[in-house]
């Protein structure tokens, strides 16, 4: 029997609670995948401000959940190995911390942890528009290994419902993360229909 992949859920106090959710509902049909889950008290708020949801109902989609102040969690070290870690969605503060090693917080220690490992890092910044230091920070996590995925809708697909934006946009930050997303969840661009 191969090992589940091992992947780091954060989430982070900018809007766009539904994508993190939404990634964690479709990983929760994957035995494939083992789920590490950390919410800062931010994104807490941002789950009741913006959802149906509550945060302990978030945390039920999780194989295992952490609080943000338990520095001493499995994920807050390079010897306990994950596969990859997603910030979903990322707020500015949470990529500033990140990006200038601030681990004041489990999500940015196990961010730090998944760079310093040479692990793979997704960061899906929900923020707009940006300045100079957003930029500088963003350029400092590229080069640190991380890849920046902003959340941008994408259209191509005719999407119908606000569902079926966020469904686009996580199963592409699955194909970042190497996971397979259920074939339903993407529209593949295939070029332009030949009439």
């Amino acid at each position: 029997m191969t090992e589940p992949t091992r992947l780091v859920v954060g989430m982070s106090g900018s809007s766009g609670a539904i994508y993190g959710i939404r990634l964690l509902e479709i990983l929760k049909g994957m035995p494939e995948v083992e789920t590490h889950l950390v919410v800062t008290p931010a994104a807490r708020q941002t789950i009741v401000f913006e959802t149906d949801w509550t945060p302990s109902s978030v945390a039920s989609l999780a194989d295992f959940t952490y609080r943000p102040g338990d520095i001493a969690a499995p994920i807050s070290s390079g010897s306990f190995p994950i596969d990859a870690m997603i910030v979903l969605p990322c707020s500015v503060r949470s990529l500033g911390a990140i990006a200038w090693s601030q681990n004041d917080s489990l999500l940015v220690r196990a961010a730090d942890v998944t760079l310093k490992e040479r692990r793979k890092l997704v960061v899906a910044l929900r923020e707009t528009p940006l300045h100079l230091g957003h930029l500088r920070a963003m350029t400092q996590v590229t080069e640190m290994g991380g890849i920046l995925a902003p959340l941008m809708p994408a259209f191509y697909g005719r999407p119908a419902t606000l569902g079926d934006l966020v469904d686009h946009q996580v199963g592409r930050l699955c194909d970042l993360l190497g996971i397979r997303p259920p074939d339903e969840l993407v529209e593949r661009w295939h070029g332009p229909a030949r009439g």
